[in-house]
């Protein structure tokens, strides 16, 4: 008999939203990711953390920009972006722990590494294979490399470098005009770096 009726491999959107659903229905569910939280790229270092700076880069906008036309006088804001970055954490945390409140309420394991699928209704994780009825590869993806480009997450960064620089450069160069890219420029901007966009296609 095997040790579960599902194993999913990654904790992201598709992969906790499955598990849950599949808990729900009775099935003897596990979930394998190797990060330290849930929630795969989204929660931690995509979409949720961006909305954060987003969110927070706009309230500065508008106050800068907005208020003494709607009769809202006074000083404008300043920028600390230490306690904006430990904003953008607490959000994160906020969510990532929301979903291991659900793990638990709904009875799924949580095998904490990564997978490797050696043979059909195996998984092994650290040397320890765990059997199952049902797998779902739900990993998601990772930022694209540019050849010849190295990436240092300093100087050169990916989106996840992006969402925790040691400072607002003045001058930022965003490759790619796709959600993530511009969800970030758009953040660096209003902070005040000079941020222009590149992008192949029209």
């Amino acid at each position: 008999m095997a040790d579960y009726d599902v194993i999913i491999i990654g904790a992201g959107p598709g992969g906790y939203v499955a598990a849950i659903r599949c808990a729900q229905l009775g099935l003897k569910t596990a979930v394998v990711e190797g990060r330290e939280t849930l929630g795969g790229t989204c929660l931690n270092v995509g979409c949720i953390p961006s909305k954060a700076l987003l969110h927070a880069s706009h309230m500065l906008h508008e106050a800068s920009h907005n208020f003494t036309a709607m009769g809202l006088m006074g000083k404008s804001p300043s920028v600390n972006w230490a306690k904006m970055l430990e904003y953008k954490d607490a959000v994160v945390g906020q969510n990532t722990s929301g979903i291991e409140f659900l793990f638990r309420k709904n009875k799924i394991d949580w095998i904490k590494g990564w997978a490797v699928v050696p043979k059909p209704g195996a998984v092994r994780v650290d040397e320890v294979t765990h059997t199952a009825r049902h797998i779902v590869i739900a990993t998601g993806s990772e930022p694209a490399s540019l050849p010849g480009v190295e990436v240092d997450e300093e100087r050169v960064v990916t989106s996840t470098g992006a969402l925790s620089l040691a400072r607002v450069p003045r001058r930022l160069v965003v490759i790619g005009a796709g959600v993530i890219g511009l969800e970030l420029g758009s953040v660096y901007a209003r902070l005040g770096a000079e941020v222009t966009v590149v992008e192949y296609l029209d």
